[in-house]
């Protein structure tokens, strides 16, 4: 039975991608911590089981709607708070890694992903509003998030860029990183509780799963079911590679050479939507270091139980550039995937937060009668 530690040897960190009230008030979230967990992500549609699926919140939610509070504003201060408790008990983590785990993740409003202006403020506003260091704020990883993403750094905000399909889009999280950070390091932060350049963080959020789902039919119709289940990790690889690239670059050096953390590649999506694949797929197959692999409580539940905690991110890299390459020759045009991957990211964001808001509107009203 592999063992969180394990992970930790080979250089990843695990982050978990799930949040509720009843997690961390249960001291359930104090017990994974002491596993060996170092870090919590969120998402809309997290927030919308939470709260919609859930009656965790009616109490709250009465409170909120009796003093005026609209369906956002009684959104944001649960999961505010939320991502508050989660941070204060991630805190012992963040001090001892000396700010390099023990982040909570809290997306800026999905409706933004195409408004670099207001994801900028968004993301301050949010930052300074939960008021923890060890809040990061997601941005996606669009054309207009990438300014942002820049924006934020320079403020001196965490940042989780998430959405990231492919190679070329993480090329351009790296570069909108290391711009943040420069300008972050010659006139420093602006937010509130805004960190220096050698303090503040960011990951890249590779999207896993969702690639292999969206290739299975076309593989199998272009006669190549040998490839299903393989061009994530393949892909991912070549992504690590590249991270490997940007690192030891002169760009990226200057800045380490004043502190600067390194923008660490965290693998999202990662549990196996196809019940043929093995369930750790894709934590078996990335394990590296400089890594963060976030993954949801059935897929922790089953690395713990029977997953293999082994180097192989750096393994079969060869392997890796023959499959992506056979894709072309299959007429399969994978840029063109992983644009249309992204796109339909932010919509799938979108949707489950509008469900929300609609679901908090008809509690606050039921709750008020």
């Amino acid at each position: 039975m592999p063992s969180l530690s394990e992970l930790a040897r080979f250089g990843q960190s695990v982050w978990f991608d799930f949040i509720r009230r009843s997690l961390i008030t249960s001291g359930e979230l104090a017990d994974l911590v002491a596993r060996g967990v170092q870090g919590v992500t969120s998402n809309p549609a997290i927030f919308e089981k939470a709260i919609a699926g859930t009656a965790d919140y009616d109490p709250e939610i009465r409170t909120l709607a009796a003093a005026g509070q609209s369906a956002r504003e009684i959104y944001e201060a649960l999961a505010i708070k939320d991502i508050r408790l989660a941070a204060d008990v991630l805190d012992n983590v963040y001090r001892s890694t000396n700010g390099r785990d023990g982040y909570v993740s809290l997306e800026v409003d999905p409706l933004l992903a195409r408004d670099s202006v207001r994801t900028v403020a968004e993301a301050t506003r949010l930052f300074e509003a939960v008021d923890r260091p060890n809040v990061m704020i997601k941005i996606p990883g669009t054309a207009e998030g990438l300014s942002a993403v820049s924006a934020a750094l320079a403020a001196g905000v965490n940042v989780n860029v998430t959405l990231i399909f492919s190679i070329p889009n993480y090329r351009a999280v790296a570069d909108a990183h290391m711009a943040g950070l420069e300008t972050l390091a010659a006139a420093g932060p602006t937010a509130r509780g805004g960190h220096p350049v050698e303090r503040v963080a960011s990951v890249a959020s590779f999207f896993v799963s969702r690639l292999d789902t969206a290739l299975e039919k076309e593989l199998a119709a272009r006669g190549a079911p040998d490839l299903q289940g393989k061009i994530a990790v393949a892909n991912c690889k070549l992504a690590y590679a590249e991270f490997k690239r940007i690192t030891a670059a002169t760009r990226w050096q200057a800045l380490a050479a004043r502190g600067a953390q390194v923008q660490r590649v965290l693998w999202a999506s990662t549990s196996t939507k196809n019940p043929a694949y093995p369930d750790t797929l894709y934590v078996d197959g990335l394990i590296g270091p400089e890594t963060v692999n976030t993954v949801p409580p059935e897929t922790l539940r089953a690395f713990m139980d029977h997953g293999r905690a082994a180097p192989t991110l750096t393994q079969g890299l060869d392997t890796a550039e023959r499959q992506v390459e056979r894709l072309a020759a299959l007429g399969i045009d994978l840029n063109a995937v992983t644009r249309r991957l992204q796109e339909e990211g932010v919509a799938a964001f979108v949707t489950p937060f509008q469900a929300l808001m609609g679901s908090i509107e008809s509690k606050r009203q039921r709750l008020t009668a």
